[in-house]
């Protein structure tokens, strides 16, 4: 795990304590981004045997990011990419029109939807996202992250997204030392 990852998911998880948001996090994210490469896979190409979708090729850069922010939990989020893309590739050959694009409306309101229902209801605080534009990309990383430690794998990563220190604590005061017990 990289140092720079490291720091973005201590600042990515601040925001993302309560359980019920990560739940409404993982919904949230596999809406998104299956809606995202839906209109995507309207258009395919034959390369090298295999049908690809124009969400695929868009998809390569982000994946690539994640792989190298975190071998492992970028591997996971790969397997599951490759899953989703084929997926709407399968939606488009059966979806045509009008559905499909209701159906891609559906998905990314939803998506949107449960994320913010995470934040305001659950969480009681703004999306990371609006402080920190890049936590956009982190998300999955988070939802992986949660993944890996919930079936025991890495289980060094509960130290990094589910600290324990107190929920009324920022990271950033845990990280300045116990200043507040000290005259």
């Amino acid at each position: 795990m990289s140092d720079l990852f490291r720091r973005q998911m201590i600042d990515y998880v601040e925001y993302h304590r309560d359980p019920r948001n990560g739940l409404m996090h993982v919904i949230g994210i596999i809406l998104l981004f299956l809606g995202a490469v839906l209109p995507l896979s309207l258009w395919q190409f034959d390369a090298f045997g295999l049908k690809i979708s124009l969400g695929a090729i868009l998809t390569l850069p982000v994946l690539v990011y994640w792989l190298l922010l975190d071998a492992a939990l970028g591997a996971g989020i790969l397997a599951f990419a490759v899953l989703f893309l084929a997926a709407a590739m399968m939606i488009v050959d059966h979806v045509h029109g009008i559905a499909l694009w209701a159906l891609f409306a559906t998905l990314i309101v939803l998506g949107l939807t449960a994320q913010a229902v995470g934040h305001q209801v659950f969480e009681r605080n703004k999306p990371s996202l609006l402080d920190h534009p890049a936590h956009l990309w982190l998300g999955p990383m988070f939802v992986m992250a949660k993944l890996y430690m919930a079936l025991g794998f890495r289980p060094t990563i509960a130290d990094l997204i589910a600290p324990d220190w107190p929920s009324h604590r920022r990271r950033s005061e845990q990280l300045q030392g116990d200043q507040h017990s000290h005259p």
